[in-house]
């Protein structure tokens, strides 16, 4: 039977102030275990909390970027459980009133640009929890602390999801947000953005299914696999004739499956009440709307943009706009309008990604700008240096101070184009290539190509091969 998969998801984004939620302890990832944390970030007794202003109006800012309803007046709870890496026993959080909430975002689900709205039910702020360190050295488990009370952002989907390549758009797309707007790394490696995974099947026209929820799944990659598991997981159990009982289950990814790890805590379980050390959050309007004024263009927009106006499509629009460094770097490219929009998207998605992804480095570890790499790309498109060429001088500038015509000069890559020059070529190539001419005269007209490419090779890479294929062309003609 056909089910339908029902999915909400849970986001976990840790925000890049200086320091932390509640007090001073700096805000790093990375640090000697147990360096960043203090009486207050442990739980120690008698201490005090202080919220950090800035988690406030990084808060806002993804509020207004997700369409949400501010709340100028909100609070903070305790979230009462047990665990060894929560030293207090509970976490400062949000319960009944959120900062933001009652939202939505747009996310495009094709290549057409077609979107499709998922619901945000609201946006609160947290502590994040410390770390439990396992290894074979040892035995047992170790705590490190340095990661309790680190601001956290939690935003939390509708259930209008029903595909796990939906809740990769989805989860994509926030990401990119939360970049652009510039409140979080998004360091996936470093847990800086991680999910949980609420997933349901039923039969089409009957009610949602019993949901499971997934903890801490940390690469998009992974979410897609989850909840493809549990879907199936569901549907095995509902077929042999049980029932789906509400529970948190825990992926592991290595092994790609799912295990039980406690029935599902609801509200009450949490023994929520006001948190009583802080005082109650008050955002005057004129802040609210300044927080809302500051947004950049969004990903999801400027993806839309980049289709209708630069005529990119979908799979080029979108990779150019998931992070803002690279759509900043495209647009001050396209700003010189010295060479094909398309160009410049085909060299920053091809070449340029390939070294950066082979070096693991981002375009700011490198010394390109948007000047010499649309150079580089009008002296191809003017046919002084071939694609090939191209290569090589992008190669040798990326990480050097040196120009497109100075790597061209110093390196002799210039094309040529001159016929007189070519003629030699084209003929000894054809006078090698008896067989290669029959079949062209006889109608393989594919085999230009590889005429083309000895051509080349013995013009060691600097023959024009525009001018190569027609004076292989005329020639043939006229033998």
């Amino acid at each position: 039977m056909n089910y339908e998969m029902t999915i909400g998801l849970e986001v976990h984004a840790e925000l890049n102030t200086a320091t932390k939620i509640y007090c001073g302890c700096k805000n790093s990832f990375g640090a000697q275990v147990n360096s960043n944390c203090c009486p207050i970030c442990t739980g120690m007794p008698g201490t005090l909390p202080t919220l950090n202003e800035k988690v406030v109006e990084y808060a806002v800012k993804m509020g207004h970027a997700l369409n949400c309803k501010i709340n100028p007046v909100s609070k903070q709870d305790r979230k009462n459980y047990f665990y060894p890496d929560l030293p207090k026993a509970y976490q400062i959080s949000q319960f009944d009133i959120p900062l933001c909430e009652n939202g939505h975002l747009d996310v495009m689900i094709d290549e057409q640009g077609n979107t499709k709205r998922i619901g945000v039910t609201r946006i609160h702020i947290e502590e994040d929890a410390g770390k439990l360190l396992h290894d074979e050295s040892f035995a047992g488990s170790l705590v490190d602390f340095n990661r309790c009370g680190v601001p956290l952002i939690e935003i939390v989907s509708e259930p209008d999801m029903h595909s796990s390549a939906e809740a990769k758009a989805y989860l994509e797309t926030i990401k990119s947000i939360l970049q652009y707007i510039d409140i979080s790394d998004c360091k996936m490696q470093e847990g800086s953005i991680r999910c949980d995974i609420n997933v349901s099947v039923a039969l089409p026209g009957e009610p949602r299914g019993t949901r499971c929820e997934m903890k801490n799944v940390n690469t998009f990659s992974g979410a897609v696999r989850a909840i493809e598991y549990e879907a199936k997981r569901q549907i095995e159990v509902l077929e042999a004739g049980g029932e789906i009982h509400q529970e948190t289950r825990r992926w592991d990814d290595a092994k790609g499956q799912n295990f039980l790890l406690r029935s599902k805590e609801d509200s009450h379980d949490y023994r929520y009440f006001p948190e009583p050390d802080l005082l109650t959050i008050v955002i005057d309007e004129e802040k609210i709307r300044r927080l809302k004024d500051e947004l950049p263009e969004l990903p999801n927009k400027k993806c839309k943009r980049y289709m209708d106006s630069y005529g990119l499509p979908y799979f080029d629009a979108n990779l150019l706009t998931e992070n803002p460094d690279k759509a900043a770097f495209f647009e001050s490219c396209v700003a010189r309008k010295n060479c094909k929009i398309k160009s410049v998207s085909n060299w920053l998605l091809g070449d340029v990604s390939r070294i950066l992804n082979e070096r693991n480095a981002v375009l700011a570890d490198t010394s390109l700008t948007p000047e010499k790499l649309t150079d580089m790309i009008a002296l191809i498109e003017a046919g002084t240096i071939s694609v090939t060429a191209g290569k090589t001088v992008l190669d040798e500038m990326i990480f050097s101070d040196k120009t497109p015509k100075q790597v061209v000069e110093e390196k002799g890559l210039a094309q040529i184009s001159d016929t007189g020059a070519l003629e030699a070529i084209v003929q000894s190539v054809m006078d090698a290539n008896p067989k290669s001419i029959a079949d062209y005269k006889g109608g393989k007209t594919n085999v230009i190509g590889f005429l083309v490419g000895q051509c080349m090779r013995q013009s060691k890479g600097q023959g024009n091969p525009a001018v190569l294929k027609e004076l292989i062309e005329k020639k043939i003609q006229n033998d």
